[in-house]
């Protein structure tokens, strides 16, 4: 699959299940929410104390699955290298994560205040491959 396909099923589909690397090389998964940046990197906001922020300090390799809402259906899996932006440079880039993914919020000081408050990091993943390219 051709990664600026990836980029476009992304933008409409946010629900997805990320993978990261634990300690031990056992995988460690986590339902998130993921958009696309201007720069076409997947993008994808959490807390600085979430264990797959530690193991992506570690392990900078990340898988995730996108589906629909429905779950059943169309899906795509990419791969990449992740890069973690922390407080305070991480504090306008999720508000366009939000803007990207959820639309405008009522009161973006508010928001401001809680993804400070929630210790928030916007994780930027550079898509290296995307698929499947065949179903089975």
């Amino acid at each position: 699959m051709e990664i600026d396909v990836a980029r476009t099923f992304i933008k409409g589909n946010h629900r997805a299940v990320m993978m990261t690397y634990r300690q031990d090389g056992r995988p460690q998964m986590s339902p998130v929410l993921v958009g696309v940046d201007e720069a076409g990197r997947a993008i994808v906001s959490t807390r600085e104390t979430a264990y797959k922020v530690r193991n992506l300090r570690r392990d900078d390799r990340v898988s995730l699955c996108i589906f629909t809402e429905q779950f059943f259906g169309d899906w795509i899996q990419i791969d990449g290298r992740a890069e973690i932006v922390s407080m305070p440079a991480a504090l306008e880039p999720l508000v366009d994560y939000y803007r990207r993914v959820v639309g405008e919020h009522p009161d973006w000081d508010e928001y401001r205040q809680a993804m400070a408050d929630e210790q928030r990091v916007l994780v930027r993943i550079t898509i290296e491959h995307a698929g499947p390219d065949k179903y089975g």
